[in-house]
């Protein structure tokens, strides 16, 4: 996704924790929806909002939509995953702090795996395989948990 489309993107209210759409389970996005004008804007906005609050990553859920679509920033620029799904995380762990933009200025320490196999299908709808690690990897499996209902503060003890 370019810069320019975002550019033209607004900025959506953010779902605030405790408010119980963070803990749905996000529905399956039917392949047909990609030609609707509206959920094309919705990723458009989903990216600007992201990038706007300073966000790696942000799960439909948290702009209201119970959609399995996530956006997360990388150094290619954002990319939006429709319907990901982690097929493989790496045994290997590291433990580093998490904040989230629908809980807002609570962090906490939470154990994900180092690297992991995604597959998703991209806002063009062509299916999309990825090997992650580092950043990018823990980004993933924080919003593909937020379409599951989990908040990253269930890890913590």
């Amino acid at each position: 996704m370019d810069q320019k489309q975002i550019d033209k993107g607004h900025v959506r209210r953010l779902v605030i924790y405790p408010d119980s759409r963070l803990r749905r389970t996000a529905q399956v996005v039917d392949l047909a929806r990609l030609q609707d004008k509206k959920f094309q804007e919705l990723i458009v906005d989903m990216a600007k909002t992201m990038l706007i609050k300073d966000g790696i990553g942000l799960a439909a859920p948290q702009v209201g939509r119970n959609w399995r679509l996530i956006v997360v920033n990388t150094d290619e620029g954002v990319w939006p995953m429709i319907n990901p799904i982690i097929t493989k995380l790496s045994s290997s762990t590291t433990i580093e702090e998490e904040g989230c933009l629908s809980l807002p200025n609570t962090f906490g320490q939470v154990r994900r795996a180092k690297s992991l196999q995604c597959h998703y299908i991209n806002e063009l709808g062509k299916e999309c395989n990825l090997t992650a690690k580092g950043t990018l990897a823990r980004v993933i499996q924080h919003e593909v948990d937020h379409l599951n209902g989990i908040l990253f503060i269930d890890y913590l003890k």
